[in-house]
């Protein structure tokens, strides 16, 4: 195998990648996707647009998957931390309804397989984090769905402090730090798998 190394985590689908960074005085450099080393580990994806977002501490994102047009993601931080957390869509799994959450900051440098199948969401922990990632199929807006981020059924372990009120909505909840969680107003609306 080439620049990466590629672990797998607990739930089948999910990997975490390490790519090898060359660095000296003057800076670093490294491959942030190479598809021939994808393919040696076993990972046959074809990526067709990459986005990026930035956001600020407190902010969480998801969590969010298509419901027709499924998309695999490879994820990355540049500028900053996140957690960031996939779980279990297949009904046909024998994981169904597990999650696996993973930091990505830009020094560890870790990037995230999702496949095709698992809701996504990430906890910015950073003052502003810088997120990347690689996905699988087009973006369609009306085939976007949602699981309740403290889905009590799902029990995502996020870090933050406070409790489960019946509902999605933040209030109430804080980093370890006092930071507010920031949802937007669709994620506060998502009911529980």
């Amino acid at each position: 195998m080439g620049q990466i190394k590629v672990e797998k985590a607990p739930i089948e689908g999910l990997y975490v990648i390490q790519p090898a960074v060359h660095g000296d005085s003057r800076g670093y450099f490294m491959e942030t996707y190479n598809k021939r080393d994808m393919e040696e580990a076993g990972l046959n994806m074809n990526f067709v647009q990459d986005n990026q977002s930035m956001s600020t501490k407190g902010v969480l994102r998801g969590l969010h998957f298509q419901k027709k047009f499924p998309q695999g993601k490879l994820v990355r931080v540049i500028k900053g931390s996140v957690f960031d957390v996939a779980v279990d869509m297949r009904k046909d799994s024998k994981t169904y309804g597990k999650w696996y959450g993973v930091e990505l900051t830009e020094e560890n440098k870790k990037q995230f397989y999702i496949s095709e199948g698992f809701a996504h969401g990430f906890l910015v922990l950073s003052e502003t984090a810088e997120f990347c990632y690689k996905v699988t199929d087009f973006y369609h807006p009306d085939d976007e769905g949602g699981i309740a981020w403290n889905d009590p059924g799902i029990g995502v372990n996020w870090g933050v402090v406070g409790s489960y009120r019946g509902s999605a909505s933040p209030e109430g909840y804080t980093l370890p730090d006092g930071t507010p969680l920031k949802l937007s107003e669709k994620d506060k609306n998502w009911d529980n798998l």
